[in-house]
């Protein structure tokens, strides 16, 4: 049995070569296959250099174990959580290491109706199955098939589902992609507004992917990672800045004087928000957010609830 401490609390976290690679991928694969036995599974991928071949051996895996697996190339975890709702497939699977640094890459996996798999739902099965590699012969006649597909027109469309297009008041908003997955979507954002004629000015920066990350790791909480956003809002006397990690399932605001915004008061001003369109409704926040978002949520009229700490378990907690 091959100990594999890549397997995190809530993800798959690990150096390249030692921790994760693509015989350890494809073990992944296979004991996602054999554990959940879904019959679809939608994978993506991040910018990172090896990014791909992890990916594609992470589908070998799947279709060994008689699974269906649908490729939607570079993307966003979003993506991911999106194409697996939308398309009403049994799992996904996103190859990314978000913000880590350069000789890391990981896996954020998801079963049917994008819900989360974390260390007590599911990983540590999945886990336990790929440290022992006892897997059945691989039965040709039943191999799941590969395809690659496109859902970003589709994904774009559910975003703006969310905003009121003819309500928006002119903006200049400074995007900061980090060299990393977001830019192709916010270039799709941006031509979906200008079609629909929204008074949105797009300037954008670092927006071109690179798995090599020339202008620094894309991780926005680090505060020597926010001062290109800073300047550029600055610059282009923008409204707002928002920068994004590399598989953009995090964003991070700076105001019109290019202050980066704490979460702390994002989280505030989510709330209030959310609770205007749905009134009394539960406010999950982790123990890191309490009194603020605590104070806030119940002068809305709403009922904040605490959540351990990790997206995999905001989510799960959220279904309950």
């Amino acid at each position: 049995m091959t100990k594999l401490t890549c397997f995190k609390a809530y993800d798959i976290r690990g150096r390249l070569g030692e921790e994760l690679n693509e015989d350890i991928a494809w073990r992944i694969g296979r004991a996602y296959g054999e554990y959940l036995k879904p019959k679809t599974v939608v994978l993506g991928g991040d910018v990172r250099l090896t990014s791909e071949a992890l990916k594609l051996a992470l589908a070998k895996g799947l279709q060994d174990a008689g699974v269906d697996v649908l490729d939607i190339g570079m993307s966003g975890t979003e993506e991911i959580y999106f194409a697996t709702f939308h398309l009403g497939v049994d799992g996904g699977i996103e190859v990314t290491a978000s913000h880590n640094p350069m000789d890391y890459n990981g896996m954020k996996l998801v079963r049917e109706g994008a819900r989360p798999i974390s260390g007590d739902t599911g990983l540590r099965d999945v886990q336990r199955l790929a440290e022992a590699g006892d897997f059945p012969p691989v039965n040709e006649a039943a191999r799941g098939s590969y395809r690659q597909i496109s859902l970003r027109d589709a994904y774009i469309g559910h975003l703006l589902g969310y905003i009121s297009v003819n309500n928006l008041t002119p903006l200049k908003l400074v995007f900061n992609a980090g060299n990393g997955a977001a830019g192709p979507v916010i270039d799709a954002i941006e031509a979906r507004l200008k079609a629909l004629g929204a008074p949105v000015e797009f300037i954008k920066i670092h927006n071109t992917p690179d798995g090599i990350f020339p202008n620094g790791i894309p991780n926005p909480l680090l505060p020597e990672c926010r001062d290109d956003t800073r300047k550029a809002v600055i610059e282009h006397g923008a409204d707002m800045g928002i920068a994004f990690d590399g598989d953009f399932d995090r964003c991070f605001l700076f105001d019109e004087k290019g202050q980066f915004i704490e979460g702390y008061y994002i989280v505030g001003l989510l709330a209030e928000a959310f609770l205007e369109k749905h009134p009394g409704a539960k406010i999950i926040h982790d123990p890191r957010l309490t009194w603020n978002t605590e104070a806030v949520v119940t002068a809305a009229g709403g009922t904040p609830v605490m959540s351990k700490t990790g997206h995999a378990f905001i989510k799960e907690r959220m279904r309950t």
